[in-house]
């Protein structure tokens, strides 16, 4: 097993308790001149697991070992609605046509909701080797990249196309392009307008990130997720995924079981 010390604040204080938390902390690291992808010390270690029975934290590679876990009796694909079986998309159950690449549109891949390269591109391991340096070398980036709350199944074609656009919102009948799909992406303007089904978990999720892992977010993009938490309430399917999370990393996304906390992430 490998450890990684992390400077956490209250957010993480219950992540071993299997009890939900949020709050407006973060985690950060203080790189030293010696050592730049290394955390500072703040008494308290996050043990990534790798065994699919562990409860903790866990790298990219390891998580995807567990997801199909977390998502068994709901294999439905994030973007589309397509239901799924192992890693074999139904794509007929979605009335999905692919656009471009139709092998990679027939398979399931985990996305990052918030995409990895917004995790790591302002991390120093990000600007020595990209996303692979980060991934081999850089504790809180593993702890990110990971981070089983920020991960869904995708059609691969799909995840593909979202790239590392930000969400977006500019049509109420978009024109589709995945046949009956009715999440849309221009590439002009690097952005994505995911189905309304799943808007709101994808604020509930892209908040409790980027208030987790310190990023910045605009003004612009804030308000939206958290028009999007607010508008489009928590449904069984994302508590059930929210507790099976728990029961895998230790702590749940207190955005999902708590509408009371959306206050204090959109204040």
């Amino acid at each position: 097993m490998r450890y990684t010390t992390l400077l956490i604040v209250a957010l993480l204080a219950g992540c071993y308790s299997g009890q939900s938390s949020f709050q407006p902390g973060k985690i950060r690291s203080s790189p030293s001149p010696q050592s730049p992808s290394t955390p500072a010390r703040s008494g308290l270690s996050i043990e990534l697991v790798t065994g699919k029975t562990a409860v903790g934290h866990r790298d990219f590679a390891n998580a995807k070992k567990v997801l199909p876990r977390i998502f068994a009796g709901m294999e439905e694909e994030f973007y589309c609605g397509c239901r799924y079986r192992g890693n074999a998309v139904d794509l007929a159950s979605c009335g999905y046509q692919a656009r471009k690449n139709a092998t990679r549109a027939a398979r399931i891949e985990w996305e990052h909701v918030v995409p990895a390269w917004e995790l790591g591109h302002q991390r120093q391991c990000w600007q020595d080797g990209g996303r692979k340096n980060c991934t081999a070398t850089d504790a809180v980036f593993q702890v990110a990249e990971g981070d089983l709350h920020n991960l869904v199944p995708a059609i691969g074609e799909v995840n593909g196309d979202r790239s590392n656009f930000a969400y977006s919102a500019w049509s109420k009948h978009p024109e589709p392009i995945y046949g009956a799909c009715q999440t849309v992406v221009d590439f002009r303007l690097k952005r994505v307008q995911p189905r309304e089904e799943v808007r709101g978990t994808a604020a509930r999720i892209t908040l409790y990130m980027y208030h987790t892992y310190g990023l910045r977010m605009s003004k612009q993009d804030k308000q939206l997720m958290c028009a999007w938490a607010r508008t489009y309430p928590v449904d069984d399917r994302e508590l059930r995924r929210n507790e099976r999370i728990v029961q895998w990393q230790g702590s749940g996304n207190a955005l999902v079981t708590d509408p009371q906390r959306i206050k204090a992430a959109c204040s």
